[in-house]
């Protein structure tokens, strides 16, 4: 605070003008006034002295604050009840540190995050790419023209989910990045569905699935494209958790709060401890096919919430599972 050359300016100034009031009360007033003038000036000097000191505490108290934050220490909270500029300066200065504090906390978790999705990319190309490898190998030796032509088909099945999974971790990447706009339209639920089922009605045949679709006149407003995505995905789990001569129903409920497509199967189930866990990408359930990447259903709860949506799962192993695509009428 001494240090200061404004400070000591003033102390000096008002310390000089106090003697010369006294001296002209002295002269003027006699001793008595004198005294008094003197007392009276001394006292303003000492209580500008102590408000200043404490204002200086309070900025030196802010220095050390933002020196520990820069440090990267904890911000302690320095908010009080107190009013004045100096109390609005404290607090937006502790908002500000908070959402830094808290944006590097994002950011921190932004890399974990990133360096986990990472590995389990590279994990799951590893397991094609090795088989890959293994068979070109095989290719080189084999003699046989019906193993050469099962090595190959075996190289082109892992081609395809090398492709799948780098495909979708794209979409994923975009949806996460922002740069894809949802475009709502309206569709009516039956068209939705019909779209939705076209790819897998070959399968289903071969692997005698018997598919039931409960006709409505509901109508929805989604993105068709993305929405048409994400619920093959979830068909595509159904049916890859049942066996020969399962069922796959398609239902639509309406209600005033939302339109939802219901999409059941009679599969082998989720086990309850895995329901909480299965949109989370890479996951992978105690039920799940050998060749599960455990990023299909990720996907389709991304595109559904971020169009407002949810997908509410209910499943009892041994049972089946029902997925229901919730289409919320208002933003809820």
């Amino acid at each position: 605070m001494l240090k200061n050359k404004d400070f000591k300016s003033m102390v000096m100034a008002a310390a000089v003008l106090t003697a010369a009031a006294s001296v002209c009360s002295l002269i003027l007033s006699g001793i008595t006034v004198f005294i008094v003038t003197l007392i009276l000036g001394v006292t303003i000097i000492t209580i500008f002295i102590v408000f200043t000191k404490r204002r200086y505490d309070d900025i030196d108290e802010l220095n050390s604050y933002l020196v520990r934050v820069l440090a990267g220490g904890e911000a302690p909270n320095i908010l009080d009840q107190e009013e004045g500029e100096l109390s609005l300066l404290k607090t937006n200065i502790y908002k500000a540190t908070t959402t830094l504090n808290y944006q590097k906390e994002l950011l921190t978790k932004d890399k974990v995050a990133l360096a986990n999705a990472i590995a389990d990319i590279s994990h799951q190309l590893k397991t094609p790419l090795t088989s890959m490898m293994v068979m070109n190998d095989l290719l080189k030796t084999e003699d046989d023209r019906e193993k050469a032509l099962e090595f190959l088909q075996t190289q082109s099945n892992q081609l395809d989910r090398m492709s799948w999974l780098i495909q979708t971790l794209l979409k994923l990447s975009k949806i996460d990045a922002g740069t894809i706009t949802m475009k709502p339209e309206e569709i009516s639920a039956e068209t939705l569905i019909k779209e939705v089922m076209k790819p897998f009605v070959v399968q289903m045949e071969v692997q005698e699935i018997n598919y039931t679709y409960a006709p409505a006149d509901a109508m929805i407003r989604c993105d068709i494209n993305w929405t048409i995505e994400a619920a093959q995905n979830i068909v595509k789990n159904c049916i890859e958790h049942m066996t020969k001569g399962g069922e796959l129903t398609v239902n639509v409920d309406e209600t005033n709060i939302y339109t939802a497509i219901e999409i059941k199967d009679t599969g082998c189930g989720i086990d309850k401890e895995d329901i909480p866990h299965i949109f989370e990408r890479f996951y992978k359930g105690r039920n799940a096919g050998k060749d599960s990447v455990g990023i299909g259903l990720a996907l389709a709860k991304t595109i559904i919430t971020g169009q407002h949506g949810d997908i509410i799962v209910e499943s009892t192993e041994g049972v089946g599972t029902t997925f229901s695509v919730r289409f919320y009428k208002t933003i809820i």
